[in-house]
């Protein structure tokens, strides 16, 4: 599912919504989680999971290509966990 497909979702369930802000609000919400993220906060969405940021170290990788040593700087990347509740969905257990 893609942002559109999720949007057009949500305002066909919520009929009383105009489109335009069932989009504002799906933005929003996207637009939050991606800024505590990046100030290092944990977002968790009870039943669905929890968003985070892991530290990376600086490490020495390899070129594919060919084969020559490369450093990697230290970097931040997002993780998800997902929560009991997706986890028993995905299994069908609920």
């Amino acid at each position: 599912m893609i942002r559109s497909e999720l949007i057009q979702k949500v305002a066909d369930e919520n009929p009383h919504l105009y489109q335009r802000d069932v989009e504002k609000i799906v933005n929003t919400i996207f637009e939050e989680i991606i800024e505590s993220l990046a100030s290092g906060n944990r977002v968790e969405l009870r039943g669905f999971g929890a968003f985070s940021v892991k530290q990376r170290d600086a490490r020495t990788g390899r070129n594919p290509r060919t084969g020559e040593a490369v450093e990697v700087e230290e970097k931040h990347v997002p993780f998800f966990k997902a929560g009991k509740l997706l986890r028993d969905r995905m299994n069908g257990k609920a």
